[in-house]
This record gives C-alpha cells, sequence and structure tokens, in this order.
C-alpha cells in the first residue's frame, strides 16, 4: 500500500492501543515484519495544553520509523493546532479516531460519538488536512452507530472528500463494541465507492485472516490490534504466506520464551524494573494463552517483584509445557475467553486531557 511517499508494501499495520503500543511492543512487531505502527492513542487538547502525560506517548526514535501518530478530538481549533505541533515529531502518518467506542471517550463526543455527523467529520479531517503540509492524514471508522444505523459509507467519502489519504474501517459498529462478528462484508461496498486505500480492522487473529481481508474483500491493508497481543508472530507468518505461499506453523517454546524474555527486557530498559515488571504480565499472559499450564502461571506471575523472578518463572514454566507437565485444557476455551475479554487492555480511566 502506497500513501504519499511512504510505501508499505504487502505489510500489515498495528493498532494503536491505549497502554500497549509503547516502544518496547513497537519494536518487537517490527522485527517480526509490521509495516507500519502506531504510538497510544492521544489527545489533541493535551498537545496543545503540553499535558506531560499525552507529550510522554508521542516519544519515538528515529530507527521506530515509518510510525503514526493517532489524535482523539472533537474541535478542529485543538486538531488544528495538535496536528502543526506534531510536525516537530515528524510522523509517518497522522490518524484521526473516529472510532473508539469506550464510553470515557464517547461520553466527551469524541471517538465513535463522531459517526452520526459525516459533515463534522469532513469538517474535522480538513482542519488537520490544511495543517498536515505532506504528512498524511488518515481515519479510522466504525460502521456507524448501531446496525439501524450504518452510514460508513457517508463517513469515507466525507474523509476522503476533505484531504484523507486513506481509510480505517473497523467492521463492527459502535454499540457492537467488540463482541460481534466483525462485517467484513462493508470493506468491499466502501471499496467500490472510495478512491482512497481502504484499511481493514476488526477480529483478525489469524495471518490467513488478513489475506483473506485483501484478497476476498478487497482491503488494500489490514490493521492488527488484540491479534498482535503476545502473537507478534503473525506479522511474520503473513509476510511469508503473501511472499512465498508458506503456511508457517506457531512458534516452538523456545522461540516464545526468547521473544517473552526480550520483551520483559526492553519493558525494564523503557520503565524501570518495578514499572517494567508489572508492565511485562499482562503480555506474559497473552503470549502464553494457547499453551497449558495458564492457571499455574497465573498463581505465581503476579507475585514477582523483579526482573529475574519473572526470567525464572518464565523460564521454568517453558520447561514445564515442553516436558508436559501441565494437564491439558481445551485451548479453544482459552481464546473464546481472550477474545471476549476485551476491556482488559484498555485503560477505560485514561486521562484524556
Amino acid at each position: 500500500m502506497k500513501i504519499g511517499k511512504l510505501d508499505l508494501g504487502h505489510k500489515l499495520l498495528v493498532a494503536p492501543m491505549a497502554d500497549i503500543t509503547d516502544a518496547p511492543f513497537r519494536q518487537i512487531c517490527k522485527e517480526y515484519g509490521a509495516g507500519l505502527t502506531f504510538t497510544q492513542m492521544v489527545s489533541a487538547k493535551g498537545i496543545v495544553n503540553n499535558n506531560f502525560d499525552t507529550l510522554r506517548l508521542l516519544v519515538f526514535s528515529r530507527e521506530e520509523k515509518p510510525i503514526g501518530v493517532q489524535l482523539l478530538g472533537n474541535d478542529s481549533y485543538y486538531l488544528k493546532k495538535a496536528v502543526n505541533e506534531l510536525q516537530n515529531y515528524k510522523p509517518d502518518v497522522i490518524d484521526f479516531n473516529c472510532g473508539c467506542p469506550v464510553s470515557k471517550v464517547t461520553n466527551l463526543r469524541m471517538g465513535a460519538a463522531l459517526l452520526n455527523d459525516s459533515a463534522e467529520i469532513g469538517k474535522l479531517v480538513k482542519a488537520m488536512v490544511s495543517e498536515a503540509g505532506d504528512i498524511p492524514v488518515s481515519v479510522k471508522l466504525r460502521l456507524g452507530k448501531d446496525k439501524r444505523h450504518i452510514n460508513i459509507i457517508d463517513n469515507a467519502l466525507a474523509a476522503q472528500d476533505n484531504g484523507a489519504s486513506f481509510i480505517t474501517i473497523h467492521a463492527r459498529t459502535k454499540t457492537d463494541r467488540y463482541s460481534e462478528d466483525p462485517k467484513w462484508e462493508w470493506i468491499s461496498k466502501v471499496k467500490e465507492k472510495v478512491n482512497i486505500p481502504v484499511v481493514a480492522n476488526g477480529s483478525v487473529f489469524q495471518s490467513r485472516d488478513a489475506y483473506d481481508l485483501m484478497h476476498e474483500y478487497g482491503s488494500d491493508s489490514v490493521m492488527v490490534a488484540r491479534g498482535a497481543l503476545g502473537n507478534p508472530f503473525l506479522f511474520r507468518q503473513f509476510n511469508k504466506l503473501m511472499e512465498k505461499n508458506i503456511v508457517e506453523p506457531d512458534p516452538g517454546i523456545e522461540e516464545l520464551q526468547a521473544i517473552v524474555i526480550k520483551h520483559v527486557g526492553l519493558l525494564v530498559e523503557e520503565y524501570g524494573e518495578e514499572s517494567g515488571v508489572n508492565k511485562s504480565k499482562k503480555h506474559i499472559v497473552w503470549y502464553f494463552k494457547n499453551h497449558s499450564g495458564m492457571d499455574e502461571l497465573l498463581d505465581n506471575l503476579f507475585a514477582c517483584k523483579s526482573k529475574q523472578q519473572v526470567i525464572e518463572l518464565v523460564s521454568d514454566h517453558c520447561f514445564k509445557i515442553q516436558e508436559g507437565i501441565y494437564k491439558i485444557k481445551d485451548p479453544e476455551s482459552v481464546r473464546k475467553l481472550f477474545k471476549e475479554k476485551v476491556q482488559f487492555w484498555f485503560n477505560e480511566e485514561a486521562k484524556l486531557n
């Protein structure tokens, strides 16, 4: 997929996720073949007001490029000023969030609350584009407010006609949140109406999901969110599938152990030992979600206080998996729980200032 001077080829995008897409997570995804990552979603007002908690989320290194920043807002003044400020950071894409269904966001008339008003979306996109210079502006959308108010085509055209370089469609409505199956057929319908690239999003958990979205539904690329949690291998598997039509198996336990320990180390480097260890625990659960021994892992993981304790636990856990010590449970039930438990990484209480 080409956006201006940016050529991502066929590589996948990593969605911005609150409390997830920090520098360590982005580095791991890039190493496994993701084409474009995003910082965590940030408030336009927070950027303009120089809020420290907002600005620290925007920090990225030159080695991370290409990288995008996603803005949250509903006021053209703050969005324009924020985009102007982002020029100093030189991201490769600036995305406008019109899809977040979390009540903390929608109660402030932001995110998915904007879906009802195509004209307003167009006005806000136009304001951002006017300040973006040669940085492409994209828009993240859902299908509409609910099943009776699907207006994705109107919103997609509003984004396009006001200068958006591409759109990302989460193929659910606002009220669906994450529980309903995505309606991927809408990707095809939108593609027939717009001239800019369309990126598909929603319940992409396997490389084959992304492959089908591009080959059967016509998306120009695919943005992966929950599917990347504990599974950066998806990006490598997708690239192999696209380039050589090779279906690569899931990684062995040795590779899994190595990447978990590396991720823990990166988090400790980024945040210090106490905070880094605490942040690593949710990632470790996600890495091992498809393996036996989850009950035992949970019993011991949250008592760990140091990097060394975490590494020793992970190493011991991997050894026991290899030796078949853990009682095997139905992995499908664990995957189902993971898909349904969708709010456990979104910080509903996150500051939006």
